[in-house]
C-alpha cells in the first residue's frame, strides 16, 4: 500500500519580508527569517579587551549572546544607546548574535525583482555589506548582507 500526501502550502518566492531598522541615518533591512527576536539594549555586560565592535554580552534566557555594534562594523562612529536602541537577535550558523541598532522601523514586503544591486557608494559605507537596495515610495532600504557584516567583524 502506498500512501501519498500532498501539501497545498503556497510559498511566494517572488517577494520577501524585510525587518527594517536605522543605523545612523541609513534605513537597513534584513530578511525577516534571519531575525529571531528584537529586544531592548539593556543589561549589556562589557567584555574586557574585546574589539571595538563588541558592545558586550547579554543573558538571553540562559544563553550568552554577543552583542555587536553594527555602527562600528559598518565603519560609522560608535553611537550612544538610547531608549530607542534595540538588539536584533539573529541566528547565524546555530549561534545567537545581537546586532545593536539605533531604532526599529517597520516590516515591509517587497518584490525580489524590485531589489537592485547596491550602488558602489551607498552612504559612504562599503558596498559589500549590502546584498541589494529597495526604493520605496518614501525611503531607500539597503538590504544588509548579514554574513558579510559578521565575517568582517571577526
Amino acid at each position: 500500500m502506498t500512501t501519498e500526501t500532498t501539501t497545498n502550502s503556497y510559498v511566494d518566492t517572488h517577494s520577501m519580508q524585510l525587518a527594517t531598522f536605522y543605523v545612523g541615518d541609513m534605513l537597513l533591512g534584513l530578511e525577516i527569517d534571519q531575525v529571531q527576536e528584537i529586544n531592548r539594549c539593556l543589561d549589556v555586560t562589557m567584555v574586557p579587551h574585546a574589539p571595538d565592535w563588541v558592545r558586550g554580552v547579554i543573558n538571553l534566557r540562559g544563553d550568552v549572546v554577543t552583542v555587536i555594534d553594527l555602527r562600528s562594523v559598518l565603519g560609522l562612529e560608535r553611537g550612544t544607546v538610547t531608549k530607542d536602541s534595540r538588539n536584533l537577535i539573529v541566528n547565524v550558523s546555530g549561534e545567537l548574535v545581537g546586532l545593536c541598532v539605533d531604532r526599529i522601523a517597520d516590516i515591509i514586503t517587497v518584490s525580489r525583482d524590485d531589489v537592485i544591486p547596491p550602488p558602489p557608494n551607498i552612504a559612504a559605507v562599503d558596498e559589500r555589506f549590502f546584498s541589494g537596495v529597495f526604493t520605496g515610495e518614501n525611503d531607500i532600504v539597503a538590504v544588509l548582507n548579514l554574513q558579510e557584516a559578521l565575517e568582517t567583524s571577526n
